[in-house]
């Protein structure tokens, strides 16, 4: 396992921008398929977006399509999470994820490195 560090999270206004990023402590990310998932309040972990190991193959949740972009930096061991157009209902712990086996999977228990999350609050 990787551990994972998330940063970037914070309070916005609906309609604002923010970027998320993931690095791993004191390791690579060794060729591993990266996601990122959201968790709110009372509900279940969700799939938000994931990115394979070149960048070239993403896989969103219809509710971060056309505003949410993945991105990563094998070359800077970093993980990115664009999100534009923000609104309340994007308010959630964020967390990064690693799955080793390089699946590019939206299911949060395929994933074997977690960070620790991340606050992001959007105010309406």
């Amino acid at each position: 396992q990787v551990q994972l560090v998330e940063s970037g999270g914070g309070l916005v206004q609906a309609g604002d921008s923010l970027r998320l990023s993931c690095a791993p402590s004191g390791r690579t990310f060794s060729r591993a398929s990266m996601g990122w998932f959201r968790q709110a309040p009372g509900k279940e972990r969700e799939f938000v977006a994931a990115i394979s190991w070149s960048g070239s193959s993403t896989r969103y949740a219809d509710s971060a399509k056309g505003r949410f972009t993945i991105s990563r930096d094998n070359a800077k061991n970093m993980l990115y999470l664009q999100m534009n157009s923000l609104k309340a209902e994007d308010t959630a712990v964020y967390y990064c994820a690693a799955d080793r086996l390089a699946r590019l999977t939206t299911r949060f228990w395929e994933y074997d490195s977690w960070g620790q999350g991340i606050q992001v609050t959007v105010s309406s």
